[in-house]
């Protein structure tokens, strides 16, 4: 069983920034693909970057390609989106989601439905 607790959304002014965190249990973390998910209200779950075991492999929506970055501290467990340059459309809550599984192709890495565990989310708000 993978836990995963969010941390860091908030309310941030168009332009701003934010850092939310993702606290990982489990000692095999370092084997777990990760990824950052985000819904907004009325719409379905969307793809928002994804991360391999060892950081080396990084994917983004296009929507937040040069503007968010995701990253991973394996010795700490935890799982980082640094988002900047934020804009209203990126009102969501955020998810971090889990799959320690082997990842066959880089398409899985988009997919909800491949990821096994999930977080409770945080939101995020940013006001124009």
């Amino acid at each position: 069983q993978v836990q995963l607790v969010e941390s860091g959304g908030g309310l941030v002014q168009a332009g701003g920034s934010l850092r939310l965190s993702c606290a990982a249990s489990g000692r095999t973390f370092s084997s777990y693909a990760m990824g950052w998910f985000r819904q907004a209200p009325g719409k379905e779950r969307e793809f928002v970057a994804a991360i391999g075991w060892s950081g080396r492999n990084t994917y983004y929506a296009d929507s937040v390609k040069g503007r968010f970055t995701i990253s991973r501290d394996n010795a700490k467990n935890t799982l980082y989106l640094q988002m900047n340059s934020l804009k209203p459309e990126d009102t969501a809550v955020y998810y971090c989601a889990a799959r320690p599984r082997l990842v066959p192709s880089v398409n899985y890495y988009y997919t909800p439905n491949e990821y096994d565990y999930w977080g409770q989310g945080t939101q995020v708000t940013v006001s124009s």
